[in-house]
């Protein structure tokens, strides 16, 4: 067992997918809610849970134009597709594959997730001729009636992975499914439990909790974990094993890839920070925003390219540096520093 730089351990060698994953250069593709199972530890939120809707990273659309974008903006090597179960969407996967790969080439790679339940030969030779580099499975830890599905999967050149939440108190169950997959896969993932705030997740129902209070991973989780991965080096050594830690997730491959968006979508009036965050000005107001921004722009002698409209949110954005230089007690003046995703998730606001 090895400690990797990413906050994870590993036997072997990482996988293509996770490689890139860890550099933030995979676009996460949620490819639809609908999944023919309820996992009482499935993370997905309240909007996306069992709703067929679509996700390019933080971005809701459908339209591959928007997915082909967001890949731009990430300088993206490859797409995970997500979901729910991708296979409930299947001729959808296959579109956005041999988009993707016709836009950014053969070497773009791509993985999917999906689970034992609706494969069968016809769809798996199908995601096949679309390309797919390495296919991923979700499998039922309490019932091993769909694992022999594995087998159809492995007439084909691809990658294969197995990839479960390491779940306290169900070890027993978990060494008897890697057992069965151990000589089948190319790799397998064990990922950290996590608490999620939503109503399917019923963790919480079942005694288990989070380790501490700055953290969603539930306690024990890491421990049944390492003792997984102790036991499989000594019974299936030539496995390669990664365990995928909460803080990789947060920390490492959400971190990177924000900062590989931040140096694409920064704006003139825009100050980068360390993390990737923008920190910006913004003058709030309900007023024609064009009017607004050529008064500020003739009054105050602001260069055009630090000050712009951001319509949806009903607001100017301008350089902080500028924004010291507005007295006008009647506009609604702000510091604000948010992520560079489509959603500008806030982190905080400081009017003045």
């Amino acid at each position: 067992m090895q400690k990797t730089p990413y906050h994870s351990y590993k036997i072997g060698t990482l996988s293509k997918g996770c490689q890139l994953c860890v550099k933030g250069s995979k676009l996460v593709l949620f490819l639809t809610g609908l999944c023919p199972r309820s996992c009482y530890y499935c993370p997905i939120s309240d909007k996306k849970y069992k709703k067929d809707v679509t996700y390019a990273d933080e971005w809701p659309t459908n339209n591959i134009k928007d997915i082909i974008k967001e890949a731009k903006l990430i300088d993206a090597q490859g797409a995970g597709f997500t979901g729910g179960d991708s296979l409930c969407r299947l001729q959808r996967a296959i579109n956005y594959i041999k988009s993707l790969k016709k836009k950014f080439g053969r070497k773009f790679h791509i993985h999917l997730y999906t689970s034992f339940n609706l494969i069968n030969k016809d769809n798996l030779k199908k995601l096949y001729r679309t390309g797919l580099d390495e296919i991923r499975f979700h499998p039922d830890l309490d019932n091993n009636q769909l694992w022999g599905k594995i087998d159809l999967v492995k007439n084909y050149n691809w990658r294969i992975g197995i990839e479960i939440p390491a779940i306290p108190k169900k070890e027993k169950q978990t060494k008897k499914l890697i057992g069965y997959f151990a000589n089948k896969i190319d790799f397998l993932n064990l990922n950290e439990l996590e608490m999620a705030d939503n109503k399917v997740n019923k963790l919480s129902n079942q005694g288990y909790r989070v380790k501490n209070k700055l953290s969603y991973a539930v306690k024990g989780s890491e421990g049944v974990a390492l003792k997984l991965i102790k036991h499989i080096s000594k019974k299936h050594p030539k496995l390669n094993v990664h365990y995928c830690t909460a803080t990789l997730k947060d920390r490492v491959q959400l971190a990177n890839r924000i900062k590989r968006r931040a140096k694409n979508i920064a704006k003139p009036y825009d100050i980068l920070t360390e993390e990737g965050l923008l920190y910006r000005g913004a003058v709030y107001s309900t007023k024609n925003l064009e009017k607004l921004r050529k008064k500020l722009i003739k009054k105050y002698k602001i260069p055009s390219k630090l000050i712009e409209r951001d319509e949806k949110r009903k607001r100017l954005l301008i350089a902080p540096w500028v924004l010291g230089n507005i007295k006008d007690e009647q506009l609604k003046l702000a510091l604000v520093e948010e992520y560079p995703t489509y959603d500008c998730l806030n982190i905080s606001t400081e009017f003045l």
